[in-house]
């Protein structure tokens, strides 16, 4: 007996345990930051050592946590306007076919877990991960695809993350660089 719905569970996971690895990673930063500056000593006086930890951690997987879901979100629509504009399956075959890829990001977001004292490891995993679906995604669908419809797929895709890849980090240049303009030096 095989269930279709088995694995449906596994973005979820996989969007918990990446947003949980870099919130570790982000969270030993942060404290390490607070204790340079002098402010852990003082949140200290108002909150428990594992207080503020915990604190932090909550607050971080959920920031995290709706990154990776924004990110699941583009991404599906993402593969479904590609499907709709450049595959010949009208039956969407294709959506089921690739619905089995979320594993290759649960194991992934597990082996990011083992990584959490990289930010350079954790984003080199979910790179790898992306890769690879992308690869599987496109392995998966190519039957239904004619070959100009592959090169559309991958154009498609590609263009569109690299677009909106360089516009988030161009509009984080500046303001980075509007924020240390505007600082008294």
């Amino acid at each position: 007996m095989k269930n279709p719905y088995l694995t449906s569970y596994f973005p979820l996971l996989t969007i918990i345990m990446f947003s949980l690895a870099l919130s570790v990673r982000t969270e030993m930063e942060l404290i390490s930051i607070l204790k340079n500056a002098g402010i852990y000593d003082g949140m200290l006086e108002f909150f428990s050592d594992a207080g503020i930890k915990l604190s932090l951690l909550a607050l971080l997987m959920v920031v995290y946590f709706m990154v990776f879901a924004a990110m699941k979100l583009i991404a599906d629509t993402i593969n479904e306007v590609s499907l709709l504009f450049f595959s010949k399956d009208h039956e969407g075959e294709s959506l089921y076919l690739i619905r089995h890829g979320a594993t290759i990001y649960f194991v992934g977001s597990v082996v990011s877990l083992l990584s959490f004292y990289s930010f350079i490891g954790i984003m080199a995993i979910f790179a790898v991960a992306t890769m690879v679906y992308f690869i599987y995604f496109v392995y998966k669908i190519s039957p239904n695809l004619t070959m100009a419809g592959l090169i559309g797929i991958v154009f498609f895709q590609v263009i569109l993350w690299s677009t909106l890849v360089l516009g988030i980090i161009y509009l984080a240049v500046k303001v980075y660089n509007s924020l240390i303009a505007s600082l008294p030096i």
